[in-house]
């Protein structure tokens, strides 16, 4: 930590509101978050609270006026107030504090008690949260594995019980801490740089931090008694704000403890904000809206509790009129960027829909007869209608397939291992979305697979995930949103996830067995070897429980943050959790599908990562997602039914193209966002407009890439263009950016240009229709739109003054392959 971040958090210095030119101030109030009938109080040296001032204008705005209203207290020798609004006890009594400003006044009264004699410091709410606070237990400092010269301390502060016993009693006899000399504490003079610290200076020794760390060693660092109170969670203020641009606001957090009583953490808390270009936060608190309009969320933690606050920084503008909204989707879309004043882009045509959702549903660019007939059709609900017949079709259920076999793990180490177990696992998959199977049913059927893969393609899974630790971090991570691995050894860093948490998880599946089939042997004298014998995945009766490696403690089936499960020994655990998991009211099941969803279509999920849906990572627009997942509750896991809310929206149909206002949006869906197609979705494409089918080795002619079954089909375009190798359950295994790699292929790969020149462009050449209707043709196929007249006069020119008519269709297909318009889906 620099010292300029030490100088902010003791001066809270930074650029203050202003009330000059603005509306009038109507009324102002100093909030604390513990205030309790006008009245504050503070008990001892080593407590302090953060105030905030806040004032309400006649327009209806509240104003963060703390550093710039006048701070006063009568009597004056009670408390200190710090600039920023720190206030630090100095004397037992009462005091008045006083906040005045634009002829506005509040006021609250203050409690000093036990400055003679203080309460002990505590060690897990006060002096673990102090070191975290400044870095000192982070993992590139003494939280590592190991620690930092010789000094080791639980990452994060997770264990406070192991702290203690590195800081107290492997300190003694050493110079770590002197009881007789605590300012002499090789812990407060590397601290403050007043001796050499790889480290640096972190904390300043005029700072309520330096004598709160002093304090305890002067009290002979006083442990945390069995019945010391805890705390059961902070609570940050405000929950939401909405500020204007360049204006700010400081939090506040308070830590809510078991035995009633509240303490101010906010010199305690760590603050992070998940998008820095509509806001930014200090080490204090203190947010700043930035230049860009948005939605962003501030991450508070202390220790192991974490809140969010939700800030809004609107655009402002005024939108006179909407598009007309289709269902519940568009209705919560809208009202936020209402909200925003973030006027959206107009409906994209039929031409760039038809393309859009059919590669979105469909995996492949829409036929020349489907392209013809929808831009003919004039019904009203035509749109609705293409959707269902995607949706009906083959290849919606072979292109799904393809994306949850890859998360699924379907696939192959090597080309030569035996291809029956994925195929059949492939084609389980495939058979339950063409039959439209509901979603925790098909999740049912994976997580409960017993037996051979002949009978139960879903063990297939289970070759992969056979581990606990695989088993509690896939279904987690799939099923639940949550990433666990972090959780495996410590307390997860931005989350509320213990260890306790992962093992009441893992215990589930430990009474899982998956067997090995043997090498097959041939027997001697014998033609051939034996056929071969099959994995198998079984359920072995008993107590279902997991060790915690750190407390050597059984730990029994719990879901996240539900109880604890008591299971019969004869009974499959794995049951019990996926009637957990599917639970109408379970918090994270439907919502993680709809994001996972929402992300396929819309280009970027409610949250984001798509299965990172942790408390400190809330979604863009929470009232949305709640919405898509009860619609999944109340459909009963319809996938179809979800894709075609989805699909048929309005905000689904709006165009990629930005007005003067969203082009920098990128999470509240004013626009359609443009992405590169797919790694098989683009094979394809070239295959189509080519007229050159790619062959797959081992696969009938004609098998699209979509069709793929699994990893282990040798194919340069696909591995160039970010197909995903399926080794874990996370989907930023694809990689959906371009490279320069990816453009030099498509502009002069043999075998790009062999597809053009024996497929579509030697036919052409035998068509005897005239140049304008052969290039129209090309640009349905490819864009899905007819040839505009501009481009359709400098072609025929083109290929009117070529000496090789066949040479210059292949250079016109080759144009039309190597333009944004025909590699991305927008």
């Amino acid at each position: 930590m620099s010292r300029s971040i030490l100088a902010a958090l003791m001066s809270f210095v930074a650029v203050a509101p202003t009330l000059a030119g603005d509306p009038a101030l109507r009324s102002l109030r100093i909030d604390t978050g513990r205030t309790k009938d006008g009245s504050l109080q503070l008990v001892g040296p080593n407590s302090w609270q953060q105030i905030v001032v806040m004032g309400e204008t006649t327009d209806g705005k509240l104003r963060d006026l703390t550093r710039t209203a006048k701070l006063s207290a009568s009597p004056e020798n009670i408390v200190d107030i710090k600039s920023g609004g720190w206030i630090i006890p100095r004397g037992d009594g009462q005091t008045t504090l006083t906040a005045t400003i634009a002829g506005k006044t509040a006021s609250i009264k203050i409690h000093v008690a036990q400055m003679a004699a203080p309460p002990a410091v505590s060690f897990s709410n006060q002096v673990v949260p102090t070191l975290t606070k400044f870095g000192c237990n982070g993992g590139g400092c003494h939280g590592k594995s190991g620690g930092q010269k010789h000094f080791a301390l639980s990452l994060f502060g997770f264990e406070p019980g192991e702290d203690f016993e590195y800081l107290v009693k492997e300190a003694r006899g050493g110079r770590r801490i002197l009881y007789s000399a605590p300012d002499s504490s090789l812990l407060l003079l590397k601290a403050t740089g007043a001796m050499a610290h790889s480290g640096g200076a972190r904390i300043d020794a005029n700072s309520p931090h330096y004598r709160l760390l002093r304090g305890w060693i002067a009290q002979g660092t006083p442990g945390d008694s069995t019945k010391a109170p805890t705390v059961t969670r902070i609570e940050a203020s405000p929950r939401s704000r909405t500020l204007d641009f360049a204006e700010e606001q400081q939090l506040l957090v308070v830590a809510h403890l078991s035995d009633g009583s509240t303490m101010d953490v906010t010199g305690l808390a760590q603050f992070e904000v998940n998008d820095r270009d509509v806001c930014e936060v200090a080490t204090t608190g203190i947010v700043s809206a930035g230049r860009r309009a948005g939605a962003a969320a501030v991450m508070v933690r202390c220790q192991t509790h974490v809140d969010v606050v939700e800030i809004v920084v609107p655009l402002g503008k005024t939108i006179a009129k909407l598009p007309a909204a289709t269902n519940f989707v568009d209705d919560l879309v809208f009202k936020k960027l209402k909200q925003l004043g973030l006027p959206p882009s107009e409906l994209a045509d039929d031409a760039t829909y038809l393309r859009r959702v059919t590669i979105d549903i469909a995996g492949r660019l829409p036929t020349l007869e489907e392209t013809k007939t929808f831009l003919a059709d004039k019904d009203a609900h035509r749109h609705e209608k293409l959707v269902d017949r995607l949706l009906a079709s083959p290849e919606y259920a072979y292109y799904f397939a393809g994306k949850w076999g890859a998360v699924l793990r379907n696939r192959r180490k090597d080309p030569k291992d035996e291809t029956a177990p994925t195929f059949a696992f492939h084609k389980w998959i495939k058979t339950s979305l063409e039959m439209n199977k509901p979603f925790d049913h098909f999740a049912r059927e994976i997580l409960t697979a017993t037996g051979k893969y002949t009978d139960t393609p879903p063990a297939v899974w289970y070759r992969e995930v056979r581990e606990v630790s695989a088993l509690v971090e896939d279904s987690a991570q799939l099923f639940l949103g949550q990433r666990m691995v972090c959780a495996r050894c410590h307390h997860h860093p931005y989350e509320k996830w213990s260890q306790e948490d992962y093992y009441g998880l893992a215990a589930f599946f430990t009474r899982l067995e998956v067997k090995d089939p043997p090498p097959p042997k041939k027997a001697k004298g014998a033609k051939d070897a034996p056929a071969k014998q099959m994995l198998e995945v079984l359920h072995k009766p008993g107590q279902a429980q997991a060790q915690n490696p750190r407390t050597r403690l059984n730990v029994a089936p719990t879901g996240l943050g539900g109880a604890v499960l008591k299971i019969a020994a004869e009974d499959d655990p794995r049951v019990k959790f996926v009637d957990w998991m599917t639970r109408p009211d379970n918090p994270y099941f439907a919502r993680t599908l709809a994001n996972r969803y929402w992300k396929h279509f819309l280009g970027r999920g409610l949250v984001e990562p798509e299965d990172d849906m942790r408390i400190t990572n809330p979604p863009t627009n929470p009232e949305l997602l709640d919405a898509l997942a009860k619609h999944i509750v109340d459909t009963k896991f319809d996938l179809k039914q979800l894709i075609r809310t989805i699909c048929t929206s309005t905000t689904y149909r709006l165009s990629a193209i930005p007005n003067a206002h969203n082009e920098d949006d990128r999470q509240n869906y004013s626009r359609f966002l443009p992405r590169r197609l797919f790694a098989e979705v683009l094979l394809d494409s070239v295959d189509d407009v080519t007229g050159s089918r790619t062959a797959f080795k081992g696969l009938p002619a004609g098998t699209r890439a979509i069709q793929l079954p699994d990893n282990q089909f040798d194919n340069y375009f696909l591995n160039v263009f970010g197909r995903p190798d399926s080794s874990s359950a996370c989907e930023c295994e694809r990689s959906n950016d371009s490279s320069l790699v990816q453009w030099l292929h498509l502009l002069n790969s043999p075998d790009l240009q062999a597809k053009i020149s024996k497929g579509r462009a030697a036919q052409l050449v035998k068509d005897k229709r005239s140049h304008q209707e052969k290039l129209n043709e090309l640009y349905l196929l490819a864009y899905s739109r007819p040839i505009r007249a501009e481009e359709s006069q400098k072609l025929q020119a083109y290929l009117e003054r070529s000496a090789n008519v066949q040479r210059a269709y292949e250079d016109v297909i080759w144009s039309l392959l190597n333009t944004k318009e025909f590699s991305f889906n927008h």
